[in-house]
Parts: C-alpha cells; sequence; structure tokens
C-alpha cells in the first residue's frame, strides 16, 4: 500500500465486544488453555465480590457433560431495570455486552473487588460459544441468551420465583478463538474454586462435575468447599505450612498475625494488588536466599524460616 492509498477509509472503528474477539489476547493473555479458564476466573470473581460484600453466602459451580460451565451464587442478581444511559437496553444486557460497564468503579456498590476494570464477564460473554445469564431479582426470574457476546434477543421475564436469588452464568468457550475441541478441565477448575473458597471464610463453594469428564484421582465429582478459618485453613492440607512464615506489608507474619491483618479475607486485599504483589515477594525471597518457597493463591509462603 503506498501512502497515497491510506485513507480515512482504512481506519477501523471496532464497536462492542468485537475488539475482544478480533484481540483476545489484549484481555485475557492469550488463546491457549490457561487464557481460557480466565473465563471461569472472571464469572466467578463476580460471585464472590457480592460474598466479600456480605450478599452471598454460597455459589455454585457445575461443569456438565456437554462442556458447559455453569456459576450460580445466591447474591442480590444484576439488575436488570432500563440503564439510564442507554434506555433501550436493560443493565443486564449492558454490562454483558459493553466493555468497562459495571458497578466497581464506585465504591458505593461494593468496597472491594476481585475486578474493577469492568471488562470481566463481557470478555467472557465475547469469547463464549453461547451464553445464558438467569436473574432471580424481587421474586422474578429473568434470562437473555447470547451467541458469540451478541444477544439472541431481549431480556425475557420468565414470571414469578419464590426462594431464589442470585445470578446463574452457564457458557461454553467458543472454539473458534481457542481451537477445536477446546473444553474446560475440571482439574485446573476444581483448584482454581478451591483457592477462591480459602481466600473468603464467608462463602461455600459447592463444586459439581460430570464424572464422565474426570481423567485424574484427585478431583472430586462433588464437594463443598468452605474454609472458616480461611487460609490457616491451608494447613489441613499442606501440614508443613504450620511454622512457615508469610512475608506481606514488608515483613515476616505468622499465621497468627493473619487475622490483625485480615489477609485471610479480600476485604482488605484487593485482587489486582495481590497479583501485582507475589512477584516482588519471590524476588524480595530470593535476594534473602530462601529458595524453599512455594506459592499458594496469591500469597508466598516460605518453608526455610521458623517462627520469630
Amino acid at each position: 500500500m503506498t501512502g497515497e492509498a491510506y485513507t480515512a477509509a482504512d481506519i477501523e472503528v471496532l464497536e462492542g465486544l468485537e475488539p475482544v474477539r478480533r484481540r483476545p489476547g489484549m484481555y485475557i493473555g492469550g488463546t491457549d488453555e490457561k487464557a481460557m479458564h480466565h473465563l471461569f476466573a472472571e464469572v466467578l470473581d463476580n460471585s464472590m465480590d457480592e460474598a466479600v460484600a456480605g450478599h452471598a453466602s454460597r455459589i455454585d459451580v457445575e461443569l456438565g457433560k456437554d462442556g458447559y460451565l455453569t456459576v450460580t451464587d445466591n447474591g442480590r442478581g444484576i439488575p436488570v431495570d432500563p440503564h439510564p444511559k442507554f434506555k433501550k437496553k436493560s443493565a443486564l444486557e449492558v454490562i454483558m455486552t459493553t466493555l468497562h460497564a459495571g458497578g466497581k468503579f464506585d465504591s458505593k456498590v461494593y468496597a472491594t473487588s476481585g475486578g474493577l476494570h469492568g471488562v470481566g464477564v463481557s470478555v467472557a460473554n465475547a469469547l463464549s460459544e453461547h451464553l445464558e445469564v438467569e436473574v432471580a431479582r424481587s421474586q422474578k426470574l429473568y434470562r437473555q441468551r447470547y451467541t458469540q457476546g451478541k444477544p439472541d434477543g431481549p431480556l425475557k421475564n420468565l414470571g414469578p420465583i419464590k426462594n431464589r436469588r442470585g445470578t446463574k452464568v452457564r457458557f461454553r468457550p467458543d472454539p473458534k478463538i481457542f481451537g477445536k475441541g477446546a473444553a474446560f478441565k475440571p482439574a485446573r477448575l476444581f483448584r482454581m474454586a478451591r483457592s477462591k473458597a480459602y481466600l473468603f471464610r464467608g462463602v461455600t463453594i459447592r463444586w459439581s462435575c460430570a464424572k464422565t469428564l474426570i481423567t485424574d484421582k484427585e478431583t472430586p465429582e462433588k464437594a463443598e468447599l468452605h474454609f472458616p478459618g480461611g487460609l490457616k485453613d491451608v494447613n489441613t492440607e499442606w501440614q508443613e505450612v504450620r511454622n512457615a512464615m508469610f512475608y506481606a506489608y514488608g515483613r515476616w507474619l505468622s499465621l497468627v498475625d493473619f487475622d490483625g491483618f485480615r489477609i485471610d479475607t479480600l476485604k482488605h486485599v484487593e485482587h489486582g494488588f495481590w497479583q501485582d504483589f507475589c512477584p516482588r515477594i519471590r524476588q524480595h525471597a530470593a535476594s534473602m536466599g530462601k529458595q524453599r518457597f512455594f506459592m499458594f493463591g496469591c500469597i508466598q509462603v516460605d518453608l526455610g524460616r521458623q517462627p520469630l
């Protein structure tokens, strides 16, 4: 192309979720297996935020034999009333189809959250072959379905419903993005769900997976993940952590210090902070000549030092 042929007509303006499908790596880091499972992390974070805010106590994670992953919480439910700025669309549709749309930019709705950029669930929608969201709110049930990020139709009011509230998201990754045969791995999903349960003592995550999908001995078909002690309960699975030292806030902390710093909850520690902080912990440990350490979630644990 010559310089003279380069005109305004060559400038593309991508709208809606098209940028995500065109360049998924900019939003989830790639199109490999790790990136694909990040879709689950984004959806789960929304439910976890409801739990941390005190509005949900239970999250169900179910992987069906058809490859669809379902995340259900008993929180407040995504708002479904018309959005003030987009009066012809429900707030739900705006959240699901618009980048940087959400209730986490202002601390009035969520004091802390696992996702502050407003691209999480909309990106999961964009990169899913199909996605269905149900909202039980004010004793009414609503549903909307999407294909590759675009609504199949308007939000439907399915009528009154009792003894149910919250949001349910059911989705499957798009093979056009992640490759033929792309499918969630039960073992990876289970580890992710368990890690989230450790990070907040006030939530119970109920895991279930189709038996035909499980290929290892460690992943259960069903499990209830609830850890009243938060990160302290890591001891029940890794006994060597009992005398470990946790490095945070510029010093090594023993397990008994956790309550004072609230590190075992997400109340005062935002997810993005830990993602940035963990590499610094690793560098610090290495500079001190500490070789025996491992990562649990986003907490660096040193196995080479005894409590003070």
